[in-house]
């Protein structure tokens, strides 16, 4: 019999995986389903796979969530840059909204509430869902 065990690695032969477009993904996701906090989040996500992808490169590894993280982290600051652009635009007619909902007690009432922010917004009605 012969004797081949495979030697150990060493530690420089070990592949490495660089895990920051895990987090950067997880900050991404986090940012899309929390709208008062997607912009910061988002962001954050997307800087981490911008870190992961550029430390992947240096230490010639893989970094195999670091594209979609930073996908996701660019769509999240997109969606909030967008809601942001809205509640400045339509901000008169939010608040005529908000005050019209907290009146209304029935459903025709609040009916009203809804028709009367589709007719000021003026936007198609894809765009407001009704």
């Amino acid at each position: 019999m012969t004797e081949n065990r495979p030697e150990p690695r060493s530690e420089d032969d070990r592949p490495r995986v660089e895990r920051g477009g895990l987090w950067g993904l997880f900050f991404g996701l986090a940012g899309l389903l929390l709208p008062p906090y997607g912009g910061v989040l988002s962001a954050f996500g997307l800087v981490q796979g911008i870190q992961a992808r550029r430390a992947a490169r240096r230490n010639r590894s893989d970094a195999p969530l670091a594209l979609l993280s930073v996908a996701v982290g660019v769509a999240g600051v997109v969606v909030s840059l967008a809601m942001i652009a809205v509640s400045v635009v339509f901000n008169d007619q939010l608040i005529e909204y908000r005050d019209c909902s907290a009146r209304a007690h029935t459903v025709s009432t609040q009916q009203a509430c809804d028709d009367a922010w589709n007719s000021g917004t003026a936007l198609p009605s894809w765009v407001t869902g009704a």
